[in-house]
């Protein structure tokens, strides 16, 4: 359980075509996979992939034409891959309200959000979103985060993969968003937090502590692309051009002895995956 000052990492969204055949492909990389069930009044439905720090992987999809939605108009204008990560508050209203207090206006919520998991069982939790996607969303339990969130062996995978290291989200402007992550997560170690030059790469970054993870904002360092531009700079100007801004790379922590590999992007459906020594 968390304490009212923490706002640890909680889950990151990827966005798939077909959930049947995104939860095949990644138990072949080795994860173990469990079906989440569906959304009330919405079309969609989502599959987990969790890791023992607790933070998990949802897979979601649709099973009718969700135009209202963000994600899945990111999704099929611009293909499968991540769209969103969340945050886990104590409290969703308390932890909206207080952000708001330091400035982050535009949040909206606390907003009524469930699932029905295949067995049955009903959960509830609130959310709250700001109004742009370079800023998690926070999504925090009203029934126990358990009936959300399963535990015990399903946290094991077979590729030895226990939690997130670090998240990179893409980002327009560090120095706006950086603020945005500081009236988020007030007083604590994000409040230290300030954007640097990569030299050679062409990018600048700001690292964001979120309990044992880190959150990586990345921006390519000049406004407009250079003649040379290094070529991670570029990729990521292009991504931001396509997708937006939002989560764009992910690293996972391995058991020990397991060797560093990145995951291939066909069979993760567009998600940037590596596994870390």
């Amino acid at each position: 359980m968390t304490s009212p000052q923490e706002l640890p990492l909680d889950h990151i969204v990827i966005a798939v075509a077909d959930l049947a055949r995104t939860i095949i492909d990644y138990r072949a990389l080795g994860f173990t996979v469990v079906e989440g069930g569906k959304h009330p009044g919405r079309t969609s439905h989502n599959a987990l992939v969790v890791f023992e720090d607790g933070v998990y992987l949802e897979l979601i999809a649709w099973q009718a034409p969700a135009p209202e939605e963000r994600w899945y108009r990111t999704q099929t204008a611009h293909g499968e891959g991540f769209v969103d990560f969340a945050l886990l508050p104590h409290d969703t209203a308390q932890v909206l309200a207080a952000a708001r207090a330091r400035g982050l206006g535009s949040l909206n919520g606390p907003i009524d959000g469930g699932r029905k998991r295949p067995d049955g069982a009903r959960l509830q939790w609130q959310s709250a979103r700001h109004a742009t996607p370079d800023v998690p969303f926070l999504c925090g339990d009203v029934t126990p985060r358990a009936l959300r969130v399963p535990e015990g062996e399903v946290r094991r995978h077979a590729n030895g993969a226990t939690g997130v290291a670090s998240l990179a989200v893409a980002v327009q402007d560090i120095e706006v968003s950086l603020t945005r992550y500081k009236q988020l997560l007030g007083p604590g170690p994000a409040e230290n937090a300030c954007s640097f030059l990569l030299p050679g790469l062409g990018l600048r970054l700001a690292v964001v502590p979120v309990r044992a993870a880190r959150v990586v904002l990345m921006t390519p360092a000049n406004a407009a692309a250079l003649a040379g531009e290094p070529e991670v700079a570029a990729v990521l100007r292009a991504r931001l051009a396509s997708r937006g801004e939002g989560p764009c790379a992910l690293s996972l922590r391995a058991a020990a002895g397991v060797m560093p590999l990145h995951f291939a992007p066909a069979l993760s459906h567009g998600a940037a995956l590596e596994l870390g020594a």
